[in-house]
């Protein structure tokens, strides 16, 4: 039986608590959430579980034998690592792994030397249309040549302290928001990237909002192309002022035999009601021949989709977890593969800013720096 130490009981937090309920085998023994009003709302999900003050006290408690962080970004790093001094339990840490670039060497550290499974939180990856995609690829394609992922959603929502306004505790929009992207290229490329080209700013959102004394920085759009080593080529087109679209996600990739796309739609609860029931996820297969697209609804228990804003990817997510947390398996998304997430991400800020394109082999924040080495 896991019984899980939560660390940091948001927003997010609390998705993996009504997740967390629906899994055989797993319970919930403490909790710490410094926000009195979000330690509330924890508590009455979980009312069996220990409210405690510190990282340090849900160590202590006996019961605990994994871990789930999902605090603000910039506090992970420094609680995996407390957590590596103190009781090195079986970890899933919500994106991003760190913020700063000049933390991936406290990272490495962190990589060589911590002895249980640490699994990064890459809900995507396991969206039933996403993950229907990713299994179908090669197939529909004959291989992959171009990818392109587009995501046209809502701004991002209130988070307590107004921690995410800023780019110094977030680590900016494309590691926060589009590590998950990033991840998702890398896991259907197969292999690492090697140049990323990028355009992005703030156009619309946040402009008019004020938190002592400072406006926020983060970005609200953005186009990313990343070169794979394979030669394959992948795109992210982010939009944060289109939540007015049909679908939130739309991933489409492309090769010699034919196409294969998936479209995800958002939360249902930001769905108009007016507009009838939420449209249903959807895979399309477009063969060049014989041409024709072949359109498969990919549905999500309702169970699911009331226990969180992924598509049911929380629960999937979990289930890996606990068997990796179990010793039945390897964690399914590694350090490396959330490393590499949190660099292309601060490649495509890097690219932005400077209008140059970023060589990844000349990153001091990615792991093929550091591999050597551990």
């Amino acid at each position: 039986m896991l019984h899980y130490g939560i660390i940091g009981c948001g927003m997010m937090g609390q998705e993996h608590l009504r997740n967390i309920a629906l899994l055989d085998g797993a319970s919930v023994a403490a909790i710490f959430e410094p926000d009195p009003a979000m330690r509330a709302a924890a508590a009455a999900l979980v009312p069996g579980a220990r409210m405690v003050g510190s990282v340090a006290e849900v160590l202590a408690v006996e019961a605990v034998n994994c871990l789930l962080i999902a605090s603000p970004n910039f506090l992970h790093l420094e609680q995996l690592e407390e957590i590596a001094l103190i009781r090195p339990l079986p970890v899933l840490c919500e994106k991003p792994l760190f913020t700063d670039p000049a933390d991936a060497p406290r990272l490495a550290a962190l990589r060589a030397a911590y002895p249980a499974p640490i699994w990064v939180a890459m809900e995507y990856r396991y969206m039933p249309p996403v993950s229907h995609l990713v299994s179908e690829a090669d197939a529909a394609t004959g291989g992959i040549k171009m990818l392109t992922i587009r995501e046209h959603r809502f701004p991002f929502l209130p988070k307590v302290g107004d921690w995410n306004r800023f780019n110094r505790n977030s680590g900016g929009t494309l590691v926060e928001k589009c590590c998950h992207f990033f991840d998702l290229m890398r896991l259907i490329a197969g292999c690492n990237p090697v140049r990323v080209m990028a355009s992005g700013g703030q156009a619309v959102n946040h402009l008019n909002e004020v938190y002592d004394g400072q406006t926020p920085d983060i970005w609200d759009n953005a186009y990313v192309i990343v070169d794979f080593e394979s030669g394959m080529r992948a795109m992210l087109e982010l939009c944060m002022f289109a939540e007015g679209s049909r679908y939130q996600e739309e991933i489409s990739a492309v090769g010699p035999k034919g196409k294969i796309e998936c479209l995800v739609p958002g939360p249902g609860r930001f769905w108009p009601e007016h507009l009838g029931p939420a449209p249903l996820p959807k895979v399309i297969v477009s063969p060049r021949q014989p041409a024709g697209p072949v359109e498969l609804d990919i549905p999500v228990d309702p169970a699911l989709l009331a226990a969180g804003d992924h598509n049911g990817s929380t629960f999937f997510q979990h289930q890996g977890f606990v068997r990796a947390a179990s010793g039945q398996q390897l964690p399914e998304v590694t350090l490396e593969d959330g490393w590499w997430a949190v660099a292309m991400g601060m490649a495509a800020q890097e690219s932005a800013r400077t209008g140059l394109a970023v060589p990844m082999a000349a990153c001091p924040y990615a792991p093929a720096q550091f591999r050597t080495a551990v």
